[in-house]
């Protein structure tokens, strides 16, 4: 079985089965099915090409950003500024208008970018930032980028934009190449990278849950993530661009135009060049880039007037490129994990954590409760059943439940953001839309911040490469502890208790005695992927 990451490969595999199947019997679906495992599975990677380390341009004093940026340091020294972004509009504004005052660099990581209304036009200021002249590097994890591997590779044309692709899959397009290549190579393809980073001229960074789509920045008109960012300057951006420049150099990277040479050329970016302006003129008639005018976040931003908390004490964490194959405890390979844990484990008196997929395993779950024991209060908020768009995962949860409530930590789980719709509907046992929750972030004694990539489950933990940033400002502790205060209101989220042994689901007016939304299909699938050994990829 396989983890989220993986949920189209097995599934794409198994759908074209099917339809071979009715048209194709005996003999004959045998050797077709053998010469295309031949054929399709046995694609390998191109040599890597060989080069000079490629490192971050140092910040300056000459661009606007650094004569914002550098005399608010010189008043700070050693400090770094953060500044928590909630909201999907301001989060995609601070995208879109950093990028536009970029003079010297872009230095751009994710795990997944959308072609949608706000991934077109962010790409747009990509190519805008470059035809200025600005250098431009973009970092991308394959298992998304490579549904969109022409346009990507049209952006490489660009003399001033490289595209490199972190575990690339050796076929380039085709529903087959892909299929066979995920079940022949499933110990490479599982290992994704989940960080995400936006850098601009080494002076400004912004880091946390948000990929890059409409759901993450408020814009779509199905459902929208309720998701988090840090915006932040100072010394900490120094530590996101060398971990930027690990990755960028990293064996576990290649450039573009190694995979796809064919697709790097003027003609192709000149057309995408020429749809994407024609797009961006259209957009401004849509009601989301209409909105943003009259948005006091947005407004800030255009002032450069972005308020920020200063403080010497913070920590950038970020998993090695290679994370995977090392060897060690998890503890020992996961910065993430590592700086995270001993950040809880020196809490005083309160742990509040969100994390959308919540598996923490026995150990996770003998930390949380052995601090209950110790006299500190654990709160946790994680998507409910109905609001999951991943059931495994939910079933993984599931089975932690019991020992955590009999342990003391309090549950919440996020209801479901579309009302009325039924429950049967965008959910699949290994991934689809519709989950609600996507922030990832801690809060320690109202004093220590946490924002990240890093979900609290097996796959962040050992599989996937993340990234997180710790705060220790009580000031931002006290915004992300309203903002958990918020979500966890019976409006919001259904408390989990347990009742004579039993497990019940509150929100205050109304209590359930099973998972509250969820229809069978749904409970049947988290049940079976509860029962399965699939825990160690979730």
């Amino acid at each position: 079985m396989m983890g989220r990451n993986e949920a189209t490969l097995a599934t794409q595999a198994i759908n074209m089965g099917w339809k071979m199947k009715l048209t194709l019997t005996g003999l004959g679906t045998l050797v077709l099915a053998c010469l295309l495992f031949v054929l399709l599975g046995c694609s390998s990677l191109p040599p890597r090409p060989e080069g000079p380390a490629v490192t971050v341009l140092p910040a300056g004093t000459t661009t606007r950003l650094d004569q914002v940026v550098q005399p608010a340091l010189d008043e700070r020294p050693g400090q770094s500024g953060f500044h928590l972004v909630p909201d999907g509009v301001e989060a995609f504004a601070l995208r879109g208008l950093s990028a536009r005052a970029a003079e010297r660099s872009l230095d751009v990581q994710y795990y997944i970018w959308h072609d949608d209304l706000t991934g077109r036009l962010l790409a747009l200021e990509l190519i805008e930032a470059a035809d200025r002249g600005v250098r431009v590097r973009l970092l991308l994890d394959d298992m998304d980028a490579r549904a969109k591997n022409f346009a990507i590779a049209a952006l490489a044309a660009h003399p001033n934009i490289d595209v490199r692709l972190y575990n690339p899959f050796a076929s380039r397009q085709g529903f087959f190449g892909k299929a066979m290549e995920g079940l022949t190579s499933f110990s490479r393809i599982n290992h994704r990278m989940h960080n995400k980073s936006w850098i601009v001229d080494n002076r400004f960074a912004m880091a946390g849950g948000r990929n890059i789509g409409d759901e993450y920045f408020s814009a779509s008109e199905h459902v929208n993530f309720n998701d988090l960012d840090v915006a932040f300057v100072g010394p900490a951006v120094d530590e996101l661009s060398a971990s930027f420049d690990r990755y960028w150099n990293s064996n576990k990277v290649w450039p573009i135009e190694s995979l796809s040479p064919d697709d790097v050329t003027a003609g192709a970016l000149d057309d995408l060049r020429n749809r994407a302006r024609a797009y961006a003129v259209e957009a401004r008639q849509s009601a989301y880039i209409q909105a943003m005018d009259g948005h006091d976040a947005v407004a800030a931003a255009k002032a450069m007037a972005l308020p920020m908390h200063w403080t010497a004490r913070w920590q950038v964490l970020s998993d090695a490129p290679d994370k995977a194959d090392r060897e060690g405890t998890l503890l020992e390979t996961s910065a993430v994990l590592h700086g995270l844990t001993a950040a809880i484990a020196g809490a005083d008196g309160q742990v509040d954590l969100i994390s959308p997929y919540f598996v923490p395993g026995k150990g996770g779950t003998e930390q949380l409760t052995g601090l209950v024991a110790q006299g500190r209060q654990v709160r946790i908020l994680t998507n409910s059943l109905a609001a999951n768009d991943v059931a495994a995962v939910h079933g993984g949860y599931s089975a932690y439940r019991e020992p955590l409530l009999e342990g003391g930590v309090r549950l919440w789980e996020l209801k479901p953001e579309r009302a009325g719709e039924s429950a049967q509907d965008g959910i699949s046992l290994f991934g689809s839309s519709g989950a609600s929750l996507h922030s990832k972030a801690a809060v320690i004694d109202e004093r220590v911040a946490f924002v990240g990539s890093f979900n609290l489950d097996p796959r962040s933990v050992s599989l996937n490469c993340e990234q997180g940033i710790l705060i220790d400002h009580p000031e931002v502790a006290a915004r992300l502890s309203d903002l958990f205060t918020a979500m966890i209101a019976p409006s919001a989220a259904w408390e989990v208790t347990q009742v004579d042994g039993d497990l019940r689901w509150s929100d205050g007016s109304q209590v359930h005695d099973k998972e509250p939304e969820a229809g069978f299909s749904r409970r049947f699938q988290a049940r079976l992927a509860r029962w399965l050994p699939v825990e160690t990829l979730l």
